[in-house]
């Protein structure tokens, strides 16, 4: 009998870095592939719609709301190949293995592949929380069906966030502004930041005066506090209302001012100071639980300086390479040999002392646990240390792993102990006037956990230095001495704004949101242009303003942070099959059995009440009474009082805007100033405002006959005639070189020169009306920056420990970010000026791309051969100057060079900053949101024939500044 051949089991995991971990530890007979992701989806556009459904109304949502919500799963054109590639590997196994991650989102990812497969061989689940040698085998050796509750659970999350996005979005676009989203937890996290930038806009500050003393006993000397003066309880902070600035009616309080605070201050000079007590307590801190995605995002914020995307990207990375455990889990739980590792490492690098006395077990205290994962943690039943992993592990890896092992082990350490001491004092100045003050410190006697983690700090050698605050030894009766005494003011403060980290911290807390969501929805609120980051903080802008005024007031179910919460618990009650998909969708969207959200109802009858004048209109409190209105027009916010306009500055924050800088911005000009004329033409100059920046024209027609912008730093209010006359002569002729004109001009980025197709950049702007031509000269000598020789020098460097330095440049489409591996444009709003390291990171971690490499040339020969085509070339040489017609036709007989692939909109995207607002809205509209520019181009007051060249022309700068990174 011919031997049978071995048999071939095929595993499917989701990423290429998974797949290449997973195959170490598995034998042969078995291959590994990746499925990169999702394989298909909802369709994502009309383009994605297949003919025979084009015609179905429902067919846009990609659910058939009339029969049982069933979706329209589409393989997306970028994966075609990959499920070609994936079905002729599973023609040829024996077995088929899923292996995709442990929860809703990796459960549907292996039911899709099963469904778009469909494999004719046994087909099983296989399920691990880390990727190590002994975790991988145990899950082979127990493998599960795909769990289709989990698939429910995801189908029905899926479902919800199409309907809300597709039904409530549009009203977006037609009544606040083009290219808007809507979603279920995005627009929720919205409305948080703007509730708090308006408590921030209605925040009175008030100042108020105490006295800092110095007091000294036995040589060592402690600071303590003013708070009674004549038996009187001083005012501070919490005594003041925040929307007044006023003392809270019946506070009982004495409010200092600055000349009584002085006045106490130096009677209180050397005076002596008596206990009048003192309390000592012992205290007890114990170590924080194991990270969740949750707090682990938080920490990563706090003490890396990492963004939510960059910590799960990182995460990521560490999970697939076998070092952490999965990485989004909402479970504190810790597994047997997690524990004896962390109680083992414990004692061997710190001492039995610092064991704690019992294996630690941490509850889950956030609602709705997802599924039964353990703690992110390093993985395996043994930790690798990260000294060990130095070699391996490099820059925010490192960071992180490092991170994660220390929180690990704290939370198996005994309890930080120590000693709290709170003394009153009592004196007299030396006018007779009473005193009291109070002094407060801590002794920490064991530091337990605190020698390997402390939150929110690096370094918990230094933490625990600034956590030991102690007082010499004091008790009633003792008298110290007030050796250094000042007065000091204090101004209230408006609540602080979230940043990544305590968003994430009050989402989690009201049951908003699950691990595997929180850092797509913190980017998707910045990349909407809802929320910018301003250092750590996100700052709502004012679309952000208008969007969450219109979903309260005409949606307010959609964004009530208990009916979101009750629909995560809804959707858990799917995954844990006590709830069915179906009839919770025909409860939330059609309302049926008198229950539920009834979205599409409710869309219907709100359309029409929406005043958009009305919504898009910001009540700014600093503003009442002046008549002054602030609005978010289709291209911006701006200010209106009367018929009077003024734009709002892109950088002003809504709690900024004051009422004498409204008067400010009011006094610049605003529309067309003229200036005079020109001597030469007669032709008038006038001087220009518009969002864009300032700029002078020769001419009042439309377009003007020549145009020039301000230079950096100028001002229309300061322009005189002379000097736009001397703008205007821009581009300048400097003269001519190799037979070739060689012009100066003011670019979008910057000074540069001309020659032909040749560019170089000028250093200032003040050498495009000075630079001669031997100059000039001289500067094309130079190497050009993108081109070969040495390139020129950064705009700025960000040093970082563990990891390569960022570099800022000036690229052709604007300043950049790199690393040496990866490049990320700065966007519109961001300050190249003001940038900080913290945010340099942020940027080119969360947006930063590999830049694309030049093709390599083939076809090379050596010289003194020739090719069919080299002759052509030679042919068509001599008639290049009759014609342009002849030239173009011999050239059309080169050999076609290979055409170059589509790019994908998800490719095009992140390169929207080189594009205008306008063209940016249509892009958006017709490539995400698969409309026609007929009906994209009224609403962004266009005509269609003008719509279709703008969006030909934005077409062309996207692929040509993604094709040059």
């Amino acid at each position: 009998m011919p031997k049978s051949s071995p048999s071939r089991t095929l595993v499917i995991v989701e990423s290429p870095a998974k797949a290449k971990t997973i195959e170490k530890y598995l034998g042969q007979g078995y291959a590994v592939e990746s499925s990169v992701g999702h394989i298909r989806d909802l369709p994502r556009s009309a383009a994605d719609i297949p003919d025979k459904y084009k015609g179905q109304a429902w067919a846009r949502l990609g659910l058939d709301v009339e029969h049982d919500f069933q979706p329209l799963y589409v393989v997306s054109p970028e994966k075609k190949q990959k499920v070609a590639q994936l079905r002729q590997l599973a023609a040829q196994a024996d077995e088929i293995i899923l292996a995709t991650d442990d929860d809703r989102e990796g459960e549907s990812i292996a039911w899709h592949l099963y469904q778009e497969l469909r494999p004719k061989v046994p087909v099983k689940r296989m399920v691990f929380h880390e990727i190590t040698k002994e975790a991988i085998q145990a899950a082979i050796a127990s493998p599960r069906q795909i769990d289709r509750n989990l698939v429910e659970a995801q189908e029905a999350r899926r479902a919800v966030d199409r309907l809300y996005g597709y039904e409530v979005s549009p009203v977006l676009w037609r009544k606040v502004a083009p290219k808007l989203s809507a979603g279920r937890v995005q627009s929720v996290a919205t409305r948080m930041l703007v509730e708090r930038e308006r408590e921030r806009m209605r925040f009175v500050s008030a100042t108020w005066w105490d006295v800092l003393v110095t007091a000294e006993k036995g040589g060592q000397t402690f600071p303590a506090r003013l708070t009674e003066v004549q038996g009187e309880r001083l005012a501070i902070g919490k005594d003041f209302d925040p929307l007044t600035g006023q003392l809270r009616a019946g506070a009982g309080v004495r409010l200092l001012g600055a000349a009584e605070a002085q006045e106490i201050a130096e009677g209180l000079q050397g005076q002596p100071l008596r206990v009048v007590s003192a309390e000592e307590k012992p205290f007890t801190s114990r170590p924080p639980a194991p990270f969740i995605t949750s707090t682990l995002q938080q920490e990563g914020s706090r003490k890396l300086r990492m963004s939510a995307q960059t910590t799960m990207r990182t995460a990521q990375k560490l999970y697939e390479g076998g070092y952490i455990t999965y990485m989004r889990t909402d479970s504190t739980n810790l597994s047997g040999e997690a524990v004896n590792a962390a109680r083992t490492q414990v004692t061997q690098m710190y001492g039995a002392e610092y064991l704690s006395p019992q294996p630690r077990v941490y509850a889950k205290k956030s609602k709705n646990a997802q599924e039964a994962h353990e703690a992110i943690r390093p993985a395996g039943s043994t930790f690798r240390t990260p000294e060990q992993l130095r070699g391996e592990l490099t820059g925010d890896e490192w960071r992180l792993y490092d991170l994660i092992w220390k929180r690990t082990i704290a939370c198996q350490m005994a309890d930080a102990r120590g000693r709290s001491l709170r003394v009153r004092l009592a004196g007299q100045t030396t006018k007779g006037t009473a005193v009291g003050l109070n002094a407060s410190g801590r002794t920490i006697e064991f530091p337990g956990f605190l020698r390997a983690y402390v939150e929110g700090s690096d370094d918990p050698a230094a933490a625990l230095e600034d956590r030991d605050t102690p007082l010499p030894p004091l008790k009633e009766g003792d008298t110290v001495q007030a050796s250094e005494v000042k007065a000091e003011s204090h101004d209230t403060q408006p609540p602080a704004r979230y940043t990544e980290a305590s968003l994430v911290q009050a989402l989690e807390g009201a049951g908003i949101g699950r691990p595997s969501t929180y850092a797509s929805i913190l980017h998707t609120i910045q990349e909407r242009g809802y929320a910018i980051k301003k250092g750590p903080a996100l700052v709502p802008s004012w679309t952000a303003f208008a969007t969450s005024a219109l979903l309260e007031h005409h949606f307010g179910t959609l964004v009530d942070y208990d009916f979101t919460a009750k629909m995560e618990e809804d959707l858990d009650e799917i995954a844990g099959g006590r709830e069915s998909r179906v009839p919770y969708l025909r409860r939330f969207y059609l309302g049926e059995e008198g229950q539920g959200m009834a979205l599409k109802p409710l869309v219907e009858r709100q359309m029409g009440e929406i005043d958009a004048r009305g919504i898009a209109t910001i009540a700014v409190p600093k503003l009442d009474g002046s008549g002054i209105e602030v609005r978010v027009g289709r291209y911006g916010p701006y200010m209106q009082r009367g018929e009077a306009k003024a734009n709002l500055p892109e950088d002003l924050t809504p709690d900024e805007l004051t009422l004498e800088l409204a008067e400010d911005l009011f006094s610049r000009p605003q529309g067309d100033t003229v200036l005079g004329h020109d001597p030469e033409t007669g032709h008038p100059v006038v001087a220009r405002a518009r969002r864009y920046g300032p700029y002078v024209t020769l001419g009042d027609e439309n377009p003007p006959l020549h145009s020039a912008s301000l230079f950096p730093g100028e001002k229309l209010d300061e322009l005189t005639l002379e000097r736009a006359l001397q703008l205007l002569t821009l581009p300048r002729l400097v003269g001519v070189s190799g037979g070739e004109e060689v012009w100066a001009h003011n670019g979008k980025f910057g000074p540069y020169l001309k020659r032909g197709n040749d560019s170089r950049s000028l250093d200032r702007h003040d050498q495009l009306f000075s630079v001669t031509l031997p100059e000039a000269e001289a500067v094309f000598l130079q190497p050009k920056f993108r081109g070969r020789g040495v390139a020129a020098a950064p705009l700025a460097t960000y040093e970082y420990e563990g990891r390569a330095p960022i570099l800022l440049k000036s690229g052709r489409f604007g300043p950049y970010l790199t690393d040496g591996e990866k490049n990320a444009t700065l966007r519109k709003g961001e300050d190249m000026h003001t940038l900080s390291p913290e945010r340099a990171l942020d940027i080119l971690e969360e947006r930063g791309k590999e830049p694309k490499k030049k093709p390599a040339k083939t076809g090379t020969r050596k010289a003194g051969t020739r090719t069919a085509s080299s002759k052509t070339v030679s042919k068509a040489a001599p008639k290049k100057a009759a014609t342009k017609k002849t030239t173009t036709k011999k050239a059309a007989a080169k050999p076609k060079a290979p055409a170059k692939a589509a790019l994908t909109w998800a490719e095009l995207k992140p390169f929207v900053g080189v594009l205008s607002e306008q063209e940016r809205a249509l892009v958006t509209a017709t490539r995400e949101q698969g409309r026609k520019v007929e009906e994209v181009a009224p609403e962004l007051g266009l005509d269609v024939k003008k719509a279709k060249g703008m969006a030909l022309q934005a077409s062309k700068k996207l692929n040509q500044a993604a094709r040059q990174g």
